[in-house]
């Protein structure tokens, strides 16, 4: 005799609310997070220290540069230097955005652009006040010619853009529909991921769009070392987060990370905040390594900015070696398959 089936009962109306209010709240944080981040990152760029000098050791290069030092205060870091070559060897070792020729005739501003486009326009700026006066035309030469396919040079940017997001939205698949591996597979799998991100990222980049025109291993390597760090951070912390990892990865990873990488703006142009995180977070590590690489002949801190990117692949291990031992006291999370459904789900619609 087979026992009726009786069906459960549903859901009241204040219990349904209350499930639903609390799944809003991801990407209603998302959404107050990314609001907070770009317009405080970008809303209003403006010089700090912008770094320019005035060329010549005549009294009317020192009365200019004393002038200009004068009427911008902390906007600008004007020094004089005694010729050429200098101001060229220091706007290749990106310790300069601009050097000004003074010229009666034919005043020259020689620049890097590769350094940040958007920093030669300030200081482009600050120089044709100058030569607008003398009622002659500002020469600018540019020690850095960039890519064809790059000629504002925002396209490293979208290169990152697209490296962190394949990275960060693999995290919630690789934590949901692979809980069910151990710590040394998902790792093995992140670390593959991880080199399918980079291969992505270089061809497109690359041959397909020409935002990367040489040294292409070399962008490549340093494509799957930030990849690799992202995703290793978020399967260790995921063992923590579960369904809170997507948006942990969006503020570390997005939020502070675009903002802060320079690929827009670099410190000179943003707040103290912004510009502070510039000196240590992976994405301006991947950012300035590059352009390093690609610009300046792999000179300009490019060491310092490939160690970057090595402590936060090795802070990826130290956060996996956390969670396996989490999981090893029997803490390992297991997630229902609607559960593992809805957080593929999130990273989906944040990477959206």
């Amino acid at each position: 005799m087979s026992t009726p089936h009786t069906p459960a009962a549903a859901p009241t109306p204040g219990h349904a609310l209350k499930h639903l209010a609390v799944h809003l709240l991801t990407p209603l944080l998302m959404c107050l997070g990314m609001a907070l981040a770009y317009q405080g990152a970008f809303h209003q760029p403006e010089p700090h220290h912008l770094k320019v000098a005035v060329v010549g050791t005549t009294a009317q290069a020192d009365g200019l540069a004393q002038t200009i030092r004068a009427r911008a205060g902390e906007a600008l870091d004007v020094r004089t230097l005694p010729d050429r070559a200098t101001a060229e060897r220091q706007l290749r070792d990106r310790d300069l955005v601009g050097a000004f020729v003074p010229d009666a005739k034919s005043p020259e501003l020689i620049v890097a652009k590769g350094n940040s486009d958007t920093s030669v326009v300030a200081a482009t700026a600050v120089f044709s006040t100058v030569t607008d006066r003398q009622g002659v035309p500002l020469h600018v030469t540019d020690l850095t010619p960039l890519a064809s396919g790059d000629p504002t040079g925002q396209g490293l940017f979208f290169l990152l853009v697209a490296l962190s997001i394949g990275s960060y939205a693999s995290v919630a698949v690789i934590g949901a529909a692979g809980a069910g591996l151990s710590m040394r597979l998902r790792a093995l799998v992140g670390v593959a991921v991880s080199l399918v991100v980079s291969v992505i990222g270089i061809v497109t980049a690359g041959p397909v769009f020409h935002v990367v025109e040489h040294d292409l291993a070399a962008v490549w390597a340093l494509g799957w070392l930030y990849s690799a760090g992202i995703v290793l951070v978020g399967i260790g912390l995921h063992s923590f987060l579960r369904r809170w990892t997507t948006l942990t990865l969006m503020v570390l990873f997005v939020m502070l990370n675009f903002t802060s990488s320079g690929g827009i703006y670099r410190p000179e142009l943003q707040n103290g905040f912004f510009g502070g995180l510039h000196g240590f977070w992976n994405g301006a590590g991947f950012m300035e390594g590059v352009r390093s690489l690609l610009y300046f002949d792999g000179g300009a801190g490019f060491g310092g900015h490939l160690v970057t990117l090595v402590v936060w692949l090795l802070l990826g291990g130290a956060a996996m070696v956390a969670a396996a031992l989490y999981e090893g006291r029997g803490r390992r999370p297991v997630e229902t398959a609607a559960e593992a459904e809805e957080e593929m789900g999130e990273a989906a619609a944040a990477a959206v």
